[in-house]
């Protein structure tokens, strides 16, 4: 997750003080929350609105990239 969407936290008044770890991350739980919008954006996206040629020039792909989520290859 990068710094974008912290700050979007940080917009939406979510407060999450005490809430993070010693190194200053956001909660496990908030990435992954954060991370499952962002992919199920990035899967509307590619699957029902603009499908793409190829997948590293999809805007899901994009979207991902701009919100430092990595492509599950699994």
């Amino acid at each position: 997750m990068n710094e974008r969407i912290k700050k979007l936290i940080e917009l939406a008044g979510i407060s999450v003080r005490g809430y993070y770890d010693e190194t200053g991350s956001t909660p496990l739980e908030l990435q992954k929350f954060a991370e499952l919008i962002v992919r199920e954006c990035a899967d509307v996206l590619d699957n029902r609105i603009a499908p793409p040629s190829h997948p590293m020039n999809s805007l899901g792909y994009r979207l991902k990239e701009h919100f430092g989520v990595e492509d599950d290859q699994a």
